[in-house]
């Protein structure tokens, strides 16, 4: 019989090969195969479960292998799998005459509970060529998010039996049910909102707009209780649905971090993060004893918020440098290294100064010249320089507090999934490739300038001191400001606008003109 396991290392994953021979002697298990704790304690769980299921456990001298040694085994996940191993080496169970790939945790009367990764290890199987899994009740919608393979959930370990015969005769899996679930709980802990909700605050509302369609990275900053965390929060709203291949991998990325609801399938929605600033280097990026993903890879393919931007450690913020340039998370520890994809768009919001009264009528700054620039600088000058859009948010006049509603999401988002889609036209037809992705050959492909607007940006740079990134900067937005229109050319009038979402924070980390 072949049985394999998994192992969650990194983005896909490793599959583990279950070997048991059982033989005369004294009775015992004996686990080998570099197992941590919980592996290793599963000797007990597995022979709890066997006796409580209805089985024999054998009386013999037990030796479960798990190969390949070098690779270290965590988790509770393979219960299953030895559990299976050691009742069909003992002749309790029959024989399934093909490969199979089992996962779950076993409780001591038998049931099997669900674990993370599982997707993941569907995904690893089947590029091995296996199409036969034995998962968890609770797994079943995410097991068979891929559409492939034969899925038999079990709730308890003796449901196995009827797995094994399913296999070895060709019977079907059991019926399948529908595994798309849309409502991945975001780190808020609420819905995603209307952008109705924002009343006023035009500028804000058109550069959130434009940051949707692209993908560009974006800074609030204004006094405290102007609207910006509402606005954030609201952000994710203007978002088209994830293509398949983006619902997978934001999936498999949830699944790997053990952050997906109980019995859910794929992920419809672009995932919004919203980090606590005093979260680690650990938890924002990744990493831990298990090396798991973090709060940027769990943004992958959606939005990383991170309020009040300056209270977070800096070597974290600089740290998000990586990633922003690389799409990527690489993270290494003594004899290992994996790679998570992290493929977000960043969203800070600050306050202007430390005391939150810069630019707000009738409240004086008590703030220094020394203390501004200090407060600004521990964002970076390195950082801001890759955030496209730059917004000061004012407090609203009453009469805008009490107006009417402003435009919804879902008008918003039809205007932003067509300059989508004009993108995937334009870069790469079949695949989404958005304006703030775009490499210097193709920004020089695609966002050629006509003479009059050519020479509005030389003046930019010239007045703003940009640096080479942020003019490359201005020409994405530029091009992102045009698909909005339709328009297949950038007029003086794109440029223009993309130049003043960008004139603060280069050369001067406090706004006095904001």
């Amino acid at each position: 019989m072949k049985l394999f396991a998994h192992e969650p290392s990194g983005f896909e994953g490793d599959l583990v090969t279950v070997e048991v021979d059982v033989r005369r002697g004294i009775p015992a298990v004996d686990l080998v195969g570099l197992a941590d704790g919980a592996v290793r304690e599963a000797r007990e769980r597995v022979r709890a479960a066997v006796r409580n299921s209805g089985f024999e456990f054998p009386l013999d001298r037990v030796l479960v292998s798990l190969a390949p040694s070098a690779l270290r085994k965590e988790g509770a996940a393979y219960d299953v799998p030895i559990a299976l191993g050691i009742l069909a080496a003992s002749g309790a169970m029959p024989d399934p005459g093909e490969p199979v790939l089992a996962l779950g945790e076993l409780r001591l009367d038998g049931q099997v509970s669900a674990v993370r990764a599982v997707l993941p290890a569907i995904a690893a199987g089947l590029r091995e060529g296996l199409r036969n899994f034995i998962v968890p009740q609770g797994n079943a919608r995410e097991a068979r998010a891929l559409g492939e393979g034969r899925i038999f959930p079990i709730e308890r370990l003796s449901a196995a039996t009827d797995a094994f015969i399913a296999i070895r005769t060709g019977q079907a899996p059991p019926e399948t049910v529908d595994p798309i679930h849309v409502d991945l709980p975001s780190s808020l802990g609420d819905k995603e909102g209307d952008f109705a909700d924002i009343r006023g605050l035009p500028r804000l509302r058109r550069a959130m707009e434009i940051a949707a369609a692209g993908g560009h990275n974006l800074l609030l900053f204004g006094p405290p209780g102007t609207g910006k965390t509402l606005a954030a929060r609201r952000f994710i709203s203007l978002f088209p649905d994830l293509d398949r291949s983006a619902s997978i991998e934001v999936t498999a990325l949830h699944s790997l971090a053990a952050a997906l609801p109980p019995s859910s399938g794929l992920v419809v929605r672009p995932p919004f993060r919203s980090p606590h600033h005093g979260a680690s280097f650990e938890g924002i990026l990744g990493g831990g004893r298990s090396l798991r993903p973090g709060e940027a890879a769990l943004a992958h393919h959606g939005v990383l918020f991170l309020d009040e931007a300056p209270e977070f450690h800096r070597n974290v913020l600089q740290a998000l440098r990586e990633p922003l340039e690389d799409r990527s998370i690489s993270i290494a520890r003594a004899g290992r290294s994996v790679r998570f994809p992290s493929r977000f768009q960043l969203l800070l919001a600050t306050n202007p100064c430390p005391c939150g009264n810069l630019g707000r009528e009738g409240r004086p700054c008590l703030c220094s010249v020394i203390e501004l620039a200090s407060y600004w600088k521990r964002l970076g000058a390195p950082l801001l320089d890759r955030v496209d859009l730059r917004v000061p948010v004012r407090p609203l006049a009453r009469r805008d507090l009490l107006g009417p509603p402003g435009e919804s999401s879902a008008a918003i988002r039809s205007r932003v999934e067509g300059a989508r889609e004009m993108q995937r036209r334009r870069h790469s037809p079949g695949s989404l490739v958005l304006n703030a992705s775009l490499d210097p050959a193709m920004v020089s492909r695609f966002c050629g300038l006509s003479g009059i607007a050519q020479e509005a940006l030389v003046a930019a740079v010239a007045r703003l001191d940009l640096s080479s990134r942020a003019c490359h900067s201005i020409l994405k937005v530029s091009r992102t400001i045009a698909d909005l229109r339709g328009t297949a050319s950038i007029e003086e009038e794109d440029l223009l606008e993309a130049i003043q979402h960008r004139r603060f924070g280069d050369g001067d980390f406090y706004w006095k003109d904001a």
